[in-house]
């Protein structure tokens, strides 16, 4: 139990201090689009896929996807910075077109990422039963 909780605890430091240099080094855009967040949720959402599909295989243990999957991974995007990014886009005058494609972009390219993850994986890994 403890140690579960230590595992998440540190991935989810990690995540976070990803997301911050991520958000640091994508340059604001003048519109407002957070284009920062979005890079961070889709580059969170492909290392999801990849992770996940390499547990499934079994080359990835149950401690070491807590640690990357659940902590840092979910330190690294968050829901709530989406949907922050959203509300405040879309309360700027004009913003409302842009709030919704921001929200469309997110939700298409984290699927289409978490996607190519799984994919990769899964083309990549050799089975479990057939290792030697």
């Amino acid at each position: 139990m403890y140690s579960t909780a230590i595992l998440v605890f540190l991935g989810g430091a990690f995540g976070a201090m990803v997301r911050e240099f991520i958000m640091l080094l994508i340059p604001s855009l003048h519109n407002g689009f957070p284009l920062d967040i979005l890079v961070a949720n889709v580059i969170a959402a492909f290392l999801l896929g990849l992770a996940t599909a390499h547990h499934r295989l079994q080359n990835l243990s149950d401690d070491v996807i807590l640690l990357f999957g659940t902590g840092a991974l979910g330190g690294m995007s968050t829901f709530s910075s989406f949907a922050y990014g959203a509300a405040h886009e879309s309360l700027q005058p004009g913003g409302l077109v842009l709030s919704l494609l921001y929200m469309l972009l997110s939700l298409v390219l984290g699927f289409i990422a978490v996607w190519l993850g799984l994919t990769l994986a899964n083309r990549m890994s050799v089975p479990p039963e057939t290792k030697h």
